[in-house]
């Protein structure tokens, strides 16, 4: 019978730790799995428990009435009655009868046995159980008596260590062994068994704690993944529940709190906050900015974009959210396009020498052709780019590497500069830049011409730079099967304006480039 607390605390760990019935037995000690599911019934159904637990009699009064009845009728006994109804059991149908009705067991008598067993008879009997080599009921049945007659016996003889001499009115008969001895000789025997006894339950528990030792690391390797030098007690409480979860089927919670020195109540907090996903909004809007950057954000500029809107949270952890909902920014490569057709004009210097770095707007410029390969056809695009923050200055996008285009975009890009402004114009050795159309509108507007060397891509790496971005962002990793050039050419260019206007820059504070000029004044 178990008292309201302990059945309360059972119904409270099934329901608020969502913990099996086995795994409450297993860390209570108690009850059955029948009882706790009535506990848990009644507590659902009146919202409490009884006072007093009572067990329900499968039995009705009109069956115990007929049991009394058939009882009283056929000379009152009580194996009769049981064998021909088959039911109740014999001490039960007492009890029915001393409720219905009792004034007819005032007639019953206790019988006594007439049997009487010599002195000799119990010792040699206490003898054979000790220095037994079969089960205790045979020796017993040797000995003409029951089992519990026979250790009666013997506790009676070896009672505080030393032989108890029997009330036997009967002459004692000598014996031709030394029953003294021989049951001192067993006590020894016996006392020598139980140390050896306890002994083997010590060495069981030793190897089932190395055993479970074992588990737990060979747990910590393979899902914490530590393995080299692991302390179980530098883990932090997280991984520990996580590796008690991971071996609840094969050992007892109470053991592996105790290997791992960690506390009930904070493994039970750890299992909640496990279950409880505190950056549920937060993913929504980080799948957002990555939807809204048409999956070109990493976490970085994605973290910008969270710290911009006020919303605290490490890098780290935006990385890791992106990896569980599968936002990977796609980076494969592809073979760029070369504008190279030898040397025409060898007289112009390498002003930039890589040195991208600019204090203020149209003080270097970079440009450049880079080839887009569709299904429809080939694209290429010929922007210029500022070394300030670099916002494209202009661009235009044709389906021809000729000297229109990359002339058309450098007189765009001039129409844009103030009249004391003579950026310098750095780009590769490209025959469109070696052509007298392009040399004629750079002499003009007084411009300075710088080249790269010949083959030398880091030479004008801020610019191939801005067309690897492009092409990762919005061209990679999509299919462009079914679109036609025009419609391509829409799409290349809409993305141009959203890179100038909204794409941020972390090294613009988060800004995109034309947002981080209105900061300084620089645009209305």
């Amino acid at each position: 019978m178990f008292s309201l607390e302990e059945r309360t605390r059972a119904v409270k760990l099934l329901i608020q730790y969502d913990l099996s019935y086995a795994d409450v037995i297993r860390e209570l000690g108690y009850p059955t799995r029948g009882a706790l599911r009535n506990w848990y019934t009644e507590y659902c159904n009146n919202g409490r428990l009884h006072e007093k637990f009572v067990r329900k009699s499968k039995y009705s009064m009109v069956e115990k009435r007929n049991a009394v009845k058939y009882y009283i009728e056929h000379g009152k006994s009580l194996s009769r009655t049981c064998r021909v109804l088959g039911y109740p059991s014999r001490p039960e149908l007492d009890t029915w009868i001393k409720q219905i009705a009792p004034e007819e067991k005032k007639h019953c008598s206790k019988v006594g046995t007439t049997v009487r067993y010599t002195q000799e008879h119990k010792e040699l009997a206490v003898i054979s159980l000790g220095a037994r080599s079969k089960p205790a009921s045979d020796v017993a049945a040797d000995y003409g008596v029951t089992r519990g007659t026979l250790y009666n016996w013997k506790d009676q003889l070896l009672k505080e260590g030393s032989v108890q001499k029997m009330k036997n009115n009967r002459k004692r008969v000598s014996r031709d062994i030394d029953t003294k001895n021989l049951i001192k000789d067993v006590s020894e025997l016996n006392s020598e068994k139980e140390h050896l006894e306890l002994q083997l339950e010590e060495l069981q528990n030793e190897v089932y704690r190395l055993k479970l030792e074992r588990d737990i690391y060979e747990k910590a390797a393979e899902i914490i993944k530590k393995d080299q030098g692991i302390n179980l007690n530098s883990l932090q409480n997280r991984e520990k529940a996580i590796i008690i979860n991971a071996l609840r089927d094969r050992h007892q919670l109470k053991n592996l709190l105790k290997v791992l020195n960690m506390a009930k109540s904070s493994y039970c907090y750890q299992v909640i906050a496990m279950k409880s996903d505190k950056y549920a909004k937060i993913r929504t809007v980080i799948a957002k900015i990555s939807l809204d950057s048409s999956s070109t954000y990493g976490y970085r500029r994605i973290h910008s974009e969270l710290q911009t809107s006020n919303m605290v949270l490490s890098e780290k952890v935006v990385r890791r959210i992106m990896k569980e909902e599968n936002l990977v920014v796609k980076t494969p490569k592809r073979k760029r396009y070369s504008s190279y057709k030898g040397e025409i004009n060898s007289d112009v210097a390498n002003i930039i020498n890589r040195n991208f770095h600019s204090d203020k707007p149209n003080v270097k410029w970079l440009t450049d052709i880079t080839e887009f390969s569709i299904p429809a056809g080939k694209v290429y695009l010929s922007p210029i780019i500022d070394c300030f923050d670099g916002l494209p200055v202009s661009w235009v996008i044709g389906t021809s590497p000729n000297a229109e285009l990359v002339n058309t975009m450098l007189e765009e890009a001039i129409s844009t500069l103030n009249k004391n402004e003579k950026p310098i114009v750095h780009s590769d050795r490209g025959c469109h830049y070696q052509w007298p159309g392009w040399i004629e509108r750079i002499e003009n507007a007084g411009l300075i011409r710088s080249m790269s060397k010949k083959g030398c891509s880091p030479d004008n790496a801020a610019c191939e730079g801005f067309f690897g971005r492009l092409k990762n962002e919005m061209f990679y990793g999509h299919s462009w099967k079914g679109v036609t050039i025009k419609e391509f050419i829409s799409i290349l260019n809409k993305y141009i304006q959203w890179y100038a206007e909204k794409r941020i820059k972390l090294s613009l504070g988060g800004m995109s480039p034309l947002n981080y000029r209105r900061s300084l004044g620089l645009v209305v």
